[in-house]
C-alpha cells in the first residue's frame, strides 16, 4: 500500500507541476490588448514575443532532460518554479519592448523545466504499471493550468490591471505548485521509498542518436509541430474570415483544447492495453485525418465540429504518445537526455509553421494552400513513425518487442 501511495503521489505532483505551464505559455494572450494600449507598442511587436519564448524552450529542452537525469526532478520542478514566479514580477515592472523579449526568454526556460520532457521523465521511470494512463493523467495538467490561469488573470486585470495580475499570478502560482514541487516528487536515486519501478536499462543519448529511429522520431515530430502550431497560431483568424465572430472563433478554439483532455486519457489508457506502436500510429493516424478534414471545412462547413474534435483530441494526445515511443525505443535510463534531445525540434517547426500560414495569407495564396501543405506533411510523418523499430533496447543487436 505504501508503495502504490508512493507512486500516486508522484503523479499527482507532477500533475500540478505541468499546471504551471499555464502561467507561461497562455497567460499573454489575455493581456495582448491592455498591455499594447498602455506601452504603445503594436500587435506585431507583441507577437513577436513569441520567438524568444520559443527559442528558449527549444534551447531548454536538452538542459531539462539533463538535469532531471543528474539532478532529480524535485531540483528541476523546485527551481523552475521560483524563476518563473520571478520572471512574471520582472515582466510587471517592463517598459520596453526589449524588457519583454529578454524576460521572454527567461519565462520560456523556465517554463521547459515544469513541461512535458521532466514530467514525463518522472513518469517513465517511476511508474510501470499503468504508466500510460498515468502520462495523460499527468499532462491534463497543462489544460487545467491553461483553462484557469487565463480566466484569473482576466478577471484580476479588470478589478486592477495587468501589472497586478501578474504579480498575484506569480505569487500564488509559487504557493501552489512549489510546495508538490519540492515534497511531491523524487529527488533522485537512492533516496528512501525512491527506487524506480523496473531496472534503468536502455540507451544513452549518444547511442541513441546512433539510430534511425531517433532521426525518424525528430523528422516526424518536426512535422507535427510545423501542422499543430501552424494550424492553432491560426485558426481563429480563419473561422472569422469564415463568418464566425472572434469571440464565436474563440470559442471554437477553446473546445479543440478542452477536447485535449479527453484525448491525453484515452490514449494513455490504450497505451495500457494495447501495443504502443498501435496507438502511435492511430494518434498520428487521427492528426493526418484531421488535416485532411480542415481541407473540406471550406467547402462542407458542417465538417467543423468533427475537425476540431478530432484535431484537438490527436495533437493533445501526441504529448502522451511521444515519451511512451521513446521508452519503447531506448528504454527508461536515459529517456529525458532523448526526450529533451528530440524536443530541439519544437523550434524550426514552431516558427515555420506558423510564418509559412501567415506568408501564404498575405501573399494572396490564402490559408487553403499552407493547409494542403499541413497535410502533406502529416502523411509524410505518419509514414516515417511507421519506420520506427520500438523495443527496450540496450544493445543493436537486441530483437524488438512491439
Amino acid at each position: 500500500m505504501s508503495e502504490v501511495r508512493s507512486r500516486t503521489s508522484v503523479v499527482v505532483a507532477c500533475l500540478v507541476c505541468q499546471m504551471g505551464l499555464g502561467l507561461g505559455g497562455y497567460i499573454f494572450a489575455v493581456f495582448l490588448k491592455p498591455i499594447v494600449a498602455d506601452l504603445g507598442w503594436s500587435r506585431t511587436a507583441f507577437a513577436g514575443s513569441g520567438g524568444p519564448f520559443l527559442l528558449a524552450m527549444a534551447l531548454a529542452s536538452p538542459i531539462a532532460g539533463a538535469a532531471t537525469e543528474r539532478l532529480g526532478a524535485r531540483a528541476v520542478f523546485s527551481t523552475a518554479i521560483t524563476v518563473v514566479a520571478v520572471a512574471l514580477i520582472g515582466l510587471s515592472y517592463m517598459t520596453q519592448l526589449w524588457h519583454f523579449y529578454l524576460l521572454g526568454l527567461v519565462l520560456g526556460a523556465a517554463t521547459t523545466g515544469l513541461g512535458d520532457i521532466p514530467v514525463g521523465a518522472v513518469v517513465a521511470r517511476w511508474v510501470r504499471e499503468g504508466r500510460g494512463l498515468a502520462l495523460g493523467l499527468v499532462y491534463i495538467g497543462s489544460n487545467i493550468g491553461g483553462t484557469i490561469v487565463p480566466i484569473v488573470a482576466s478577471a484580476i486585470a479588470e478589478e486592477s490591471s495587468w501589472r497586478v495580475a501578474l504579480r498575484v499570478l506569480a505569487v500564488a502560482g509559487w504557493l501552489v505548485i512549489f510546495p508538490f514541487a519540492r515534497w511531491g516528487v523524487p529527488a533522485g536515486d537512492g533516496d528512501v521509498g525512491d527506487t524506480p519501478t523496473e531496472p534503468q536499462e536502455g540507451r544513452t543519448l549518444a547511442e541513441a542518436a546512433r539510430t534511425p529511429s531517433f532521426w525518424f522520431l525528430a523528422c516526424a515530430l518536426f512535422l507535427f509541430y510545423f501542422y499543430y502550431l501552424g494550424v492553432n497560431n491560426h485558426l481563429v483568424a480563419f473561422l472569422s474570415d469564415s463568418g464566425f465572430t472572434n469571440a464565436e472563433a474563440a470559442r471554437r478554439f477553446g473546445w479543440a483544447v478542452a477536447v485535449g483532455i479527453a484525448g491525453k486519457l484515452v490514449v494513455g489508457r490504450l497505451a495500457d492495453v494495447v501495443s504502443v506502436r498501435a496507438v502511435m500510429l492511430g494518434t498520428f493516424g487521427l492528426v493526418t485525418i484531421a488535416s485532411m478534414l480542415l481541407l473540406v471545412v471550406g467547402r462542407a462547413p458542417g465538417v467543423l465540429p468533427l475537425f476540431l474534435t478530432v484535431h484537438g483530441f490527436a495533437v493533445a494526445a501526441e504529448n502522451v504518445v511521444l515519451p511512451l515511443a521513446v521508452v519503447a525505443c531506448f528504454g527508461p535510463a536515459h529517456v529525458g537526455r532523448i526526450y529533451g534531445a528530440l524536443m530541439v525540434v519544437l523550434l524550426p517547426g514552431g516558427v515555420l509553421g506558423p510564418t509559412f500560414a501567415g506568408w501564404m495569407y498575405d501573399t494572396g495564396r490564402g490559408y487553403w494552400n499552407a493547409f494542403a501543405v499541413f497535410a502533406a506533411a502529416t502523411v509524410l510523418g505518419l509514414a516515417l513513425l511507421w519506420q520506427l523499430r520500438l523495443r527496450i533496447a540496450t544493445s543493436d543487436h537486441e530483437p524488438a518487442v512491439r
